[in-house]
This record gives C-alpha cells, sequence and structure tokens, in this order.
C-alpha cells in the first residue's frame, strides 16, 4: 500500500511538469504558433527560477519561505516570458518559419541554461536545497487524513497551482470573448481580422503567456520534484517534448491535461518501480509518444472539428494575402 502510494504521489508532482508546459503550449497554440521550443523554455524557467533563489538567499540571513516563492515563481515567469517574446518577435513581425524557429529556441534555452549552471557553481546548489523546502510544504491538515490525505493533499503550491491554471485556461477558451478571439485567430486569422480582432496583439499575448506558464514546468521539476539540478537539467528537455506530445494527446484541452499529466508521469516513472532491464525500461518511457501518435491517427481519421488542431496552426499570417 505504501509503494502505491509513494507511486501515484510521485506521478502527480512529475505530472506537475507536464501540466504546465502542456497547458502553456496549448495558449500558444490555440492562436496558430506551433511552438517547438518548449523544451527550451522549461529549461530557461528552470535556470531563471535558480537564478532568482540564488540571488535572494545570498542577499538575505534568514530566508522567509513565502517571499522566496514568490520571487522564484516570479523569476520563472519573466526568464520564460522574454523566450515567447523572441519567438513572437521572430514569427510574428519578421515572419520566421515556426519549426525553425522553436526548434532554435529549444537550442538556444537549453545552452543558456547549461552555461549558467556552470557559471553559478555551487552556490545554486545551496540555493535550490533552502528553497527547494518551501516548494514542498504540503496542506497543514494531509497529515491527519492518512492515506486519502497523502494523495489529494500532501504538495507543494505548484500542484494546486498547475490544475488551477489548467481549469481557468479551459474556461478562458470556452467562456470569454477574449478566449473566443484568440480561438479564431488560431482558425482563421483573416477573418478575424476582417472583423477587427489584432492579430499581432493575440499572437503575441498568447505565446508570451503561454511560454511563461510553460516555464513553470521546468522550475516545479527542479525545485519541487527533483530537489536539485545535477540530473534535473538533463531531464527537463526530454520532458518538455512529452509536454507537446501530451497536447496532442488531450486534443488541446487543458481539462484532459490534469489526468493525461498524471498518466503521462506514472508511464515515465513505472520503470523505477519494475524489476526489468533497461530495455524494457526504454520502451515503457516511450509508451507516451506511442500513445500520443494512436490518439493522433484515430482523431485524424474521425475528422471531428473539436478534435482537430486549430486551422492555421504552424502558418504565418500575412495580411496583405487576404
Amino acid at each position: 500500500m505504501n509503494a502505491l502510494i509513494t507511486f501515484i504521489t510521485s506521478s502527480v508532482r512529475l505530472g506537475t511538469t507536464f501540466l504546465f508546459g502542456s497547458t502553456g503550449e496549448t495558449i500558444t497554440e490555440k492562436a496558430g504558433h506551433l511552438n517547438l521550443g518548449t523544451p527550451g523554455v522549461l529549461c530557461v524557467g528552470a535556470v531563471s527560477g535558480v537564478l532568482g533563489a540564488t540571488f535572494y538567499v545570498g542577499a538575505v540571513s534568514e530566508v522567509n519561505g513565502l517571499l522566496a516563492v514568490f520571487i522564484t515563481i516570479l523569476c520563472a515567469l519573466v526568464g520564460a516570458g522574454l523566450l515567447g517574446l523572441l519567438y513572437s518577435f521572430l514569427t510574428v513581425s519578421l515572419r520566421s518559419n515556426q519549426n525553425v524557429t522553436g526548434l532554435m529556441i529549444t537550442t538556444f534555452g537549453v545552452g543558456l541554461a547549461k552555461f549558467v549552471k556552470g557559471e553559478l557553481g555551487t552556490d545554486a546548489d545551496a540555493a535550490i536545497s533552502k528553497v527547494a523546502s518551501c516548494f514542498r510544504h504540503s496542506l497543514p491538515f494531509a497529515e491527519h487524513m492518512g492515506w486519502f490525505g497523502e494523495i489529494f493533499f500532501s504538495y507543494g503550491i505548484l500542484v494546486y497551482l498547475a490544475i488551477l491554471t489548467a481549469l481557468l485556461t479551459s474556461f478562458f477558451f470556452k467562456r470569454t470573448r477574449a478566449g473566443l478571439h484568440l480561438r479564431a485567430v488560431g482558425e482563421n486569422p483573416a477573418t478575424a481580422d476582417a472583423a477587427g480582432i489584432n492579430i499581432t496583439r493575440y499572437r503575441y499575448l498568447s505565446t508570451i503567456i503561454g511560454c511563461a506558464v510553460s516555464g513553470l514546468g521546468g522550475l516545479s521539476f527542479i525545485f519541487d520534484y527533483v530537489g536539485g539540478w545535477d540530473s534535473g537539467l538533463v531531464s527537463t528537455e526530454a520532458l518538455g517534448w512529452l509536454a507537446v506530445a501530451l497536447v496532442i494527446f488531450t486534443l488541446w484541452n487543458p481539462n484532459l491535461g490534469i489526468l493525461g499529466s498524471v498518466l503521462f508521469s506514472a508511464l515515465y516513472i513505472l520503470p523505477n518501480y519494475l524489476n526489468v532491464g533497461f530495455a524494457v525500461r526504454d520502451l515503457i518511457s516511450g509508451v507516451p509518444y506511442l500513445v500520443t501518435i494512436i490518439v493522433l491517427v484515430i482523431t485524424s481519421m474521425r475528422k471531428k472539428r473539436e478534435n482537430q488542431p486549430p486551422a492555421n496552426l504552424g502558418l504565418n499570417y500575412f495580411r496583405e494575402e487576404r
């Protein structure tokens, strides 16, 4: 029973990385931007949070948990959001190819994170260990509720923030005028432009906000799940690609991302709980990609509009061609 509870709680905590990443990428894709830079965004979100934590811990004699969490999250949002701004400038203003730009963002983000890690050295390790404990504080009544409290209420702030973000994002898409405009931009920007919707503004804002949200996924992995970045930073890039796959698996629905993220993370860590060889471990870890391909094939065959990606996904908008 204890092993099962540990497996479930670990899946939920790791799933936070996938949920932030996929929710942010969904926000971006709904506006027609296919950002393959998500792995790099996760890395920059993580390293930006580490930078914030390092400077804060070095500037005070006693760490205030609430302030440490706030500063770290804010730095991750700003760092990842700046990558979104760069992507938007290249693809919207300069009309660069979205696929090439996204891959460039990934290369840049991973390289920048490794460079900063080398420059910070052991100071960052000490800061991460201090601030990570602040992120892992569970709800005070969880320990009095037995297995139920351990499964549902024993997590840090980022787990609940990720769930809330996914729910609010889904509500925004379906129940608000701005969400309807955003979806129109992704489906048919020419029609949206003719209706008076500012295509440039929506694409800039959706990409910047989407990248900022995705950046919290990298932060969650380093501070909440791993509690360090020696091995964590190496895995962040791989988790970013799985977050992109999760967007397809959930059919661009952030609500489904809540359950999908737990499923993906459970499959990702399952080999650690099984007594199997390395070949079988790699095979099990690749199941999420296989499931995503199956979902993509099925939805393509059914041709159901609400299960399809935005019609203008990956295409730049040229007003002159309207």
